[in-house]
């Protein structure tokens, strides 16, 4: 099940739609889905997130918590819009567009990719870019 939270005055243009996205990708991936929550909030609210869980003080786009069993992916995703929007602008690029990013990076993790390393880093935007390319092959 994936569960769509909102700490601002923003929701996810078709939640249907980017539901069977992100089922189909965990399915691409060989795993099954168990629950994922997104939560979408402001930078302060992220940033305190950061702050308490993770003893970092730095705004980001997403922090995700990773609560995957064996081949069942779980977790809680936390998504800055003030960030995804930023990013956007700063890579010119829609703001859907790197919505999808954000949202299937957190996904992405639970399947077992890192981002740490230059080779993880790079091979993580692969798979973003792959997985971006589904979505608008099932739905547009």
């Amino acid at each position: 099940m994936i569960n769509y939270n909102y700490e601002l005055d923003f929701t996810v243009p078709d939640e249907t739609i980017y539901t069977e996205w992100i089922e189909s990708v965990i399915v691409s991936e060989s795993k099954d889905l168990g629950e994922i929550s997104y939560i979408f909030c402001n930078d302060a609210y992220l940033l305190e997130i950061n702050q308490q869980y993770l003893d970092h003080d730095t705004l980001t786009d997403i922090i995700s918590f990773d609560y995957t069993e064996g081949t069942v992916i779980s977790g809680d995703i936390f998504i800055s819009v003030e960030r995804v929007q930023e990013n956007a602008l700063e890579f010119n690029i829609p703001f859907e567009e790197e919505l999808k990013r954000v949202m299937i990076h957190g996904v992405l993790h639970y399947c077992g990719y890192k981002d740490k390393s230059e080779a993880e880093e790079l091979l993580m935007r692969s798979k973003e870019d792959e997985k971006i390319k589904m979505f608008h092959v099932k739905h547009n």
